[in-house]
């Protein structure tokens, strides 16, 4: 799954150890979503639209080389 969570990020000039705080996750889990190593559960999908004000459709987009 693709993600504009760096993009995102960056625009505000956050560290990936802030948008954590901000998500209760480690930087670690950051540093996976925004490498596209790993798809967030359905809760954090939200918490992350709603942290950016955008719909989860806005920020994560299907691999469309993905079966």
């Amino acid at each position: 799954m693709n993600n504009r969570i760096q993009e995102l990020r960056r625009q505000r000039e956050w560290s990936q150890a802030h948008l954590a705080a901000c998500l209760k996750v480690s930087r670690q889990t950051v540093n996976a979503l925004e490498r596209g190593r790993y798809d967030p559960s359905l809760p954090l999908a939200f918490s992350i639209a709603k942290l950016f004000g955008l719909t989860i459709e806005e920020i994560f987009q299907p691999d469309p080389e993905e079966p």
